[in-house]
């Protein structure tokens, strides 16, 4: 008779355990199972090992990489890695800062909080870009064509060159068509420099008189007739409101006054001139600030028109505004909340001049109307031209050891524009009236549209 060896107890409870799967096990049932599976992987590696020494040190090094490492092992974990202190340097937590910033050289350096400030941005290159686009891009973006006012009625005058050489494709329509080939146009001007409120206006209306143009007219007539509201654009929305706004402002200079403004404002500068010819006799205070210095222009047209003239910085402002009886600004745009978007600086002036109670009126059009609301101007701004215009003392020294640029440990930020709180400003004069800070949001009511 044959009797069988008695089954191993090992194998017996690993087949019992291997018949029930994970779910069915009870948690003591799990836990002996893991034992015993660690236990198998620790004698095969002490079966791998030279001798029976080696085979245990194995098995030890083995068990300790499989536990997880605790609290009071992390630390020495972390600084194994560590970077050996060099004299001068400070390293902590394994890490040498000047190391870092060593490794750092040649990245792009800066505050990155104001990244989004960059006003260069690569051109994509897509689609026919017609050469009056371009040149007024390479304009826009070295700052030659400066102003709402100015960037508008360049681009409006590029966009009519733009329209006279257009030739429609066949199988398709001048209404549809042209408004696909002005998009690379305009995204190569947005490219070149941030896109101005005024300029976003003026191209939603080209479009709009784009798309409603009569299929059924010839081409040339409809594209002269394109040019001709361009024309009627410029003409009605800023040379004739200049106008009306420089007769309404010029009412409230009174002889004697002595009329503050900041800056160079196209609008203000014509309404200062419309008052002197009308034989008023008033002085005025240009107050300037870098990085443009705007202001000197307005300054050199005031005095050879024979106005009696003061220029100042923006520093001095606390000494010369208890001299002012009127103040003057110029506005990039105009927000529905009453918020004045304009040259940095602005708010600075217009805050001081209401600590003094002195009136702060505002000359703008109303195509620089935006139905949007802007808290602040950090969220959206522009950055200034730097090199140019960041000279320092003393004047003995060669322009080109005088003039800073952005450097490996330095980065020049010059915001171009600022927000001026309603709060601050007493009117805002515009071509349909006077108009108070709390009911700018009217304005498109008084042209007669509905605001979206």
């Amino acid at each position: 008779m044959v009797v069988n060896d008695p089954p191993n107890n090992g194998q017996s409870s690993g087949q019992a355990f291997a018949q029930k799967s994970m779910k069915q096990m009870t948690k003591a049932e799990r836990r002996e199972l893991q034992e015993k599976q660690r236990a198998a992987k620790a004698e095969k590696a002490a079966a791998a090992g030279a001798g029976g020494g080696g085979g245990k040190q194995n098995q030890k090094q083995q068990q300790q990489q499989q536990r997880p490492p605790t609290l009071k092992e992390m630390p020495s974990r972390k600084l194994s890695n560590a970077v050996p202190p060099t004299p001068g340097r400070i390293v902590r937590d394994g890490r040498d800062p000047a190391g870092l910033a060593d490794d750092a050289a040649g990245r792009a350096r800066g505050l990155r909080i104001f990244q989004h400030f960059d006003r260069t941005k690569p051109t994509s290159g897509k689609g026919n870009i017609h050469p009056a686009i371009v040149r007024l891009g390479l304009q826009f973006s070295q700052f030659k064509i400066s102003g709402a006012n100015a960037r508008c009625i360049a681009t409006l005058t590029a966009f009519k060159t733009v329209i006279q050489d257009y030739v429609t494709p066949p199988d398709s329509t001048l209404s549809r068509h042209l408004l696909t080939y002005l998009s690379p146009q305009i995204n190569h001007l947005k490219a070149a420099r941030p896109m101005s409120v005024t300029m976003g206006n003026a191209i939603r209306q080209l479009k709009l008189e784009i798309s409603s143009t009569d299929i059924d007219l010839p081409e040339q007539d409809a594209k002269d007739a394109l040019c001709q509201k361009i024309d009627n654009y410029i003409r009605d929305r800023i040379i004739i409101a200049d106008e009306v706004i420089q007769d309404t402002a010029g009412k409230k200079i009174k002889d004697g006054d002595v009329v503050m403004t900041y800056a160079r404002s196209s609008v203000v500068e014509k309404a200062l001139l419309n008052a002197h010819a009308e034989g008023k006799q008033f002085s005025a205070i240009v107050v300037d600030s870098r990085p443009m210095f705007e202001g000197k222009r307005l300054l050199r047209v005031l005095s050879h028109a024979g106005i009696a003239c003061t220029y100042s910085l923006l520093p001095s402002i606390g000494s010369l505004i208890t001299e002012t009886s009127l103040v003057f600004l110029g506005a990039h745009s105009l927000h529905s909340n009453g918020a004045v978007f304009s040259r940095a600086g602005t708010a600075l002036v217009a805050m001081m001049a209401k600590a003094h109670n002195v009136p702060v009126v505002v000359c703008c059009e109303t195509y620089k109307f935006s139905e949007g609301v802007v808290l602040d101007s950090f969220t959206r701004n522009e950055l200034a031209p730097t090199g140019l215009f960041a000279s320092e003392f003393p004047l003995s020294k060669p322009p080109s050891s005088r003039t800073l640029q952005n450097g490996p440990n330095l980065e020049i930020l010059n915001p171009l524009y600022d927000l001026t709180p309603p709060t601050s400003i007493t009117a805002v004069v515009t071509e349909v009236g006077i108009i108070p800070p709390n009911s700018i949001s009217s304005i498109p009511l008084a042209l007669g549209r509905q605001s979206v």
